[in-house]
């Protein structure tokens, strides 16, 4: 197993990617700064301006998640 995907997201980056799983309503995004830091990241992009997570972005926040699981448990 690669650690390709491991990045240090802070709490409001991982929300915010948690977020995108579903489609914003309105096409807006509360905090754009948190989905610029994440588009330089690679973790999201800009569809028709609406923000959506990447492959990667998707595989950072499955592998994210397990990891937080642990750190609460």
């Amino acid at each position: 197993m690669t650690n390709d995907f491991d990045f240090d997201l802070s709490s409001d980056q991982w929300e915010a990617l948690k977020a995108l799983r579903n489609p914003v309503s309105n096409g807006r995004f509360a905090k754009a700064y948190l989905i610029e830091s994440l588009i330089k990241l690679g973790l999201v992009d800009m569809n028709d301006g609406v923000p959506a997570m990447t492959a990667t972005g998707r595989k950072v926040l499955v592998r994210g998640s397990c990891r937080l699981l642990d750190l609460v448990a």
